[in-house]
Parts: structure tokens; sequence; C-alpha cells
């Protein structure tokens, strides 16, 4: 009988040296997960990882392991108070991983009574966006994007037009004015590019504070509004914590949706001679290239055993969505058609609540994209292409594009909302400046 081999690292993997953890970072993680992925699977459903130098974590990489734990609510805790790497020292103060599992007040990282209470005010208002509104809005988002670069025939759809749109949009959907929403902006793209994060953290948490005494003040048709009118009785600390979570929770993933789709759909010809390319599209890359790949940090309440492996009270396990969807498991499912069986929303009473709306606005920028420049293509080579690096994020780094240049305008059809002239005239009224700003540039556009 022929003796198994004992897997092999993926080229490039540090583990081929250390014998330890698999470290989900770097240039080799970055630029082919799936080969780590699959590296993992040979642990079982769960496999020790390392998310950052001295940063341990258990991954789940099986779908129905995934599924089991994302709907065990008792065995497994979200409040990261529980951390035991945390609280006992071993996570390096400068961690760059700090920033997106440390606890903050709100529905993420909290369970039970409090947990419904929280994200039920937030599910509840966020089902109060119009959909048609929604879809206007993103249309008008993305002309002005489209009209800045549309004159030179190139551009990158990531920096140009795919980061840009989500910040943009929710800023709109949650009643950001001039001076605060370039706050927002300045505060989201800074967190996530590494550019001085920790001051961008609080410039971030001060404009969302200003927006909820704003609202407190003068409430609007607007998501803020109506969270701070839920029955839930939300504080100002709980409103800023929830609100930030929205906005970054909302714009990073949002961002990488759009952008992968964008490169799936530039460099997958089969799509060019199906109907609904788009929808098909968005499923593919939701399946096999999802915007969050690794995330959903839970704790075990107990010491307890869970897929074969010993966890004591207070590890770190993730759910690695992307390799429980491209798991053997899940080809039997996607080929009899349960083709949005995937887990990139996660599951449970923590799944994402704005995955309607997240798709809408990726139709919707998709569609009037490509209705607006027929002809684009990508403008390089598809594997010089390069992702950034780290373990929870998946998105490229740029996606340069070319098409035949056009000349844009705005349509005077498709007016700016009365709110959004409003919250403009008001700002220069005050004595601001709307115009240095991203936001402001857009505000002063659709007003003109």
């Amino acid at each position: 009988m022929e003796r198994p081999t004992a897997p092999v690292p993926p080229p490039g993997c540090p583990a081929h040296h250390t014998g330890g953890r698999v470290p989900l970072y770097g240039p080799e993680f970055a630029a082919d997960p799936q080969a780590y992925y699959s590296y993992l699977r040979h642990y079982g459903p769960t496999a020790p990882v390392e998310l950052s130098p001295g940063v341990e974590a258990t991954l789940v990489t099986d779908y129905a392991t995934a599924l089991q734990l994302l709907q065990d609510s008792v065995s497994f805790r979200k409040d990261a108070r529980r951390w035991r790497d945390f609280n006992e020292g071993r996570v390096p103060a400068d961690s760059p991983i700090g920033p997106v599992l440390a606890y903050r007040p709100n529905c993420m990282f909290s369970d039970g009574a409090e947990h419904l209470r929280l994200r039920q005010a937030v599910t509840d208002s966020m089902a109060r966006v119009d959909s048609r509104k929604l879809s206007q809005s993103t249309e008008q988002v993305s002309d002005y994007l489209i009209a800045q670069f549309g004159a030179r025939g190139s551009a990158d759809l990531l920096g140009d037009y795919a980061k840009q749109l989500p910040l943009f949009v929710f800023n709109e959907l949650f009643g950001c004015p001039a001076d605060i929403g370039d706050r927002v902006v300045y505060g989201i793209t800074g967190m996530f590019d590494g550019v001085n994060a920790e001051r961008a953290v609080e410039v971030l948490f001060g404009a969302v504070g200003e927006l909820v005494a704003l609202k407190r003040a003068k409430p609007g048709d607007d998501v803020t509004s109506w969270l701070m009118q839920h029955q839930a009785a939300l504080t100002d600390e709980e409103m800023v914590h929830q609100l930030a979570l929205l906005l970054v929770a909302g714009n990073e993933p949002l961002r990488n949706l759009i952008g992968n789709t964008l490169h799936r759909l530039l460099t997958h010809d089969a799509y060019a001679n199906q109907g609904g390319l788009i929808d098909e599209a968005i499923d593919d890359t939701l399946w096999e290239n999802p915007p969050m790949q690794n995330l959903a940090p839970h704790y075990p309440a107990s010491d307890m055993d869970f897929a074969g492996q010993k966890l004591q009270a207070g590890d770190l396990v993730l759910v690695s969505f992307a390799a429980a969807n491209t798991g053997p498991a899940l080809t039997a499912a996607r080929k009899a058609g349960s083709n949005r069986a995937h887990l990139a929303w996660s599951a449970g009473p923590h799944a994402c609540p704005s995955k309607d709306p997240a798709r809408q606005i990726t139709v919707t920028a998709i569609e009037n994209l490509l209705n607006k420049l027929p002809d684009v293509e990508l403008a390089v080579p598809e594997d010089s292409l390069t992702w950034r690096p780290g373990p929870f994020n998946r998105g490229l780094v740029a996606l340069p594009a070319r098409f035949t240049p056009v000349q844009t305008v705005r349509r005077p059809a498709a007016p700016a909302p009365a709110e959004t002239a409003a919250r403009s005239e008001n700002a220069q009224q005050a004595g601001r400046k709307p115009e240095r700003g991203m936001w402001s540039q857009f505000l002063n556009w659709l007003t003109r």
C-alpha cells in the first residue's frame, strides 16, 4: 500500500523554512492565495495560520465547518475583548491587523441581546433605502467619475472609479455635508491605504461624531437620521460606532467587489457572448474571488473540540470565505445551479446586512461604465497586475484600462437631489471651502 505524501507548501511560502503556521500576508500570498488554501486543506477543515508577524489564528477552510461556526452564537462569540493572545500581550502593539480586529461597541463585536438590539437598528435603517433613488445616486456618481477621465481614453479603474464610487454613494446615503464628507473620504481611504492609519481613524471618527451632532439638530431623509430615530434609542456613542462600521465595512468590500468584477469581465472573453453578463460575473466573482477573503473573527466561549482540533477559550478563529467557496465539496452544489450559496456575504446572525444595496450599487456602477465606454479593455498584460497584500481583503492595486475617448457632460435630466444641493449651499454660506475635497467637488459638479 502506497504511503500518503506530506503536503508541500506553495512556492515562496515561509512555511518551507519555519515548519510552523502558514502566513497569510506578503507578496507570495497576494499573488496566489488559492495555492495557499489548497495547501491548508491538507490540515483538515481548519488550519494554523499567521495573520501578520506574531499574530496567530485558526482558519476555517471547509464550507460546512464554516457554516457550523457562523451559525453557532452559543459556542462562538464575537466580542473581541475575549481574544486571549491580545489580553496576554502576545499581539504586537503596532500590528497592522489591530485596527481591523480591535473591539469597538458596534454590532459586529457584540453578542446576545446587545447584538440583537444594535443589529436590528442597522437592518431596519438600511431596509428604508429606496432602491430607485440608490440607482439614481449611483449613476450620478458614476457619470461624475467617468467625466473626470473619459476624455483621456485611459484610466485606472481601481483608483479612478471602483475606489471612489462607494465612498461617494455612501456619503449621499448617510447625508454627509461637504466638509464632513471630505473627512469621511480621507479617513476611510487612509485606513486601508496604510498612510498614517492612526490619524485616518481619528479623522473618520471625528467626522462621524460631527455628523451625529448635526443630525440630532436637523434630521434628514438619510440612513443616519433613520438610525437615530430607531426604537433602539442609540446613544451618541453607539451612533458613532454603528455609522463608522457601516461606512468602513461597506466601502472596502464594495470597492473590491466592483474592481474584482471589472477585472473578471476584462480578462474572461466568455462573458462577452452571454446575456446578463454583469450578474453572472458578480456571482462568479463572489464565488472565486470574494472581496473579503478571510474574516468573521470568532472566539470560543470555552475550551472545546472543533472539527478535529482542540481550541481554547478566547482563541482567534477566522473563516476563509475564499477557501470555503472554492473547496471540492462546493463543486456539485454550484453545478446544480445553487449560484448564490457562497459565503462571500458571510452567514448566520452576523451576515452582511447590506448585501442587496451592495449588489445593486455594483450592478449599476458596472452597467453604466460599460454603457459609457463600450470598448473598454485591459491596458496591460493580465499577469502584470498586482494584488494588495494582507490576510483580509482581496483587491487589486490598480486596473489600467483603455478605451475610445468620450466627451461626457452632466445630464440635465438627473438634477442633484434638493437635500444634496442644500448641503453644498449651506457649506458655502458657512464660509467653508467645499471645493477642496473629492466629495465637495462632486457636490459642486452636481449643483453647477
